[in-house]
């Protein structure tokens, strides 16, 4: 068996992966390679680890396992897999959920409590804690909205829960549904993004529902930023409706210098760090071989795209 890694990994990472192998089998780093051998090496392997540019699946022959080394599916989705029947995908669903709920508690916690506006006084040394004290919130007590009951959702919603917040998952087919968003999204206090993109979740925060949110309330996306829009929100966030919102993800990444965005004093932008640690890629290669254990026994794969389903 042949594989190409295309995870650029440290040294014992590397030697994790190899100790896993059997001993006929070959496994390429395109660390060790030049842009022009990687595609060799790709084009060449059985199974390969990582996002690797789609044309280079699709001129794969022997290709039989794409592990991806992300939990969303672009540009995979937009591949006619019909073509490739014999090639199993599995995606790393799941695996981001702590640390992308740990950066929306975070960036909640710094809206509420004032931590970006602190900051900014501390370089200047200012100090102005009396009169920035009335303008400070408690998250204890909040009413949260959250959008998606994977992972993600259902970690932030836990964090949120040991806050003291009454927390209410909305998803796909258990109620309250999607189709419920009209009457929940005026009583909550947070709104919390964490879905994939589908064909369903595209623009499901339009500029309608965005204004059906409750005033003073927050906007929060670790999810995708094709789920709001995002003029209408940035116009809802300069009028004041909306107090603040934290976005790890937004339309076009990475987002354009003179977006409006970078400009309002009640957005933490995280700019899609959400799902990063320090042993992110360790973690990530301990999953690829205990699949790869699986695939070795001829046995089912974990986290197999669906991707009429679009995760």
């Amino acid at each position: 068996m042949t594989i190409y890694c295309h995870v650029h990994l440290a040294d014992s990472d590397k030697e994790s992966l190899l100790n896993a192998l059997s001993p006929t089998d070959q496994c390429f780093f395109a660390q060790d390679l030049s842009p022009a051998k990687q595609q060799v090496r790709s084009g060449e392997a059985e199974v390969i680890f990582g996002n690797v540019p789609i044309d280079w699946v699709a001129n794969n022959a022997n290709l039989r396992w794409l592990q991806l080394n992300s939990a969303g599916l672009n540009p995979y989705n937009r591949f006619d897999w019909t073509q490739r029947p014999q090639v199993v995908v599995t995606n790393l669903h799941g695996f981001f959920g702590q640390s992308c709920a740990e950066t929306a508690l975070a960036g909640i916690l710094a809206l509420y409590r004032g931590i970006a506006p602190l900051v900014d006084y501390q370089r200047d040394h200012e100090w102005v804690g009396s009169k920035l004290r009335p303008s400070l919130h408690v998250l204890s007590g909040k009413q949260a909205l959250v959008l998606g009951a994977g992972a993600i959702g259902q970690t932030t919603g836990r964090l949120l829960e040991a806050f003291g917040c009454e927390v209410t998952y909305v998803r796909r087919s258990e109620a309250p549904t999607f189709a419920d968003l009209d009457s929940l999204l005026p009583e909550a206090d947070l709104v919390v993004g964490t879905l994939p993109e589908t064909a369903e979740t595209i623009n499901m925060l339009d500029a309608r529902r965005l204004s059906l949110m409750k005033r003073g309330s927050v906007m929060v996306n670790v999810g995708r930023g094709s789920l709001l829009d995002e003029p209408a929100l940035i116009d809802l966030l300069t009028s004041g409706h909306l107090a603040g919102a934290v976005l790890d993800v937004t339309a076009v990444e990475p987002l354009p210098a003179d977006h409006l965005l970078w400009e309002l004093p009640n957005v933490i932008l995280t700019q899609h760090t959400s799902g990063g640690y320090a042993d992110e890629k360790r973690d990530m290669v301990r999953v690829f071989i205990k699949n790869l254990h699986a695939y070795q026994a001829g046995l089912p794969l974990a986290n197999v795209v669906d991707f009429s389903r679009g995760y």
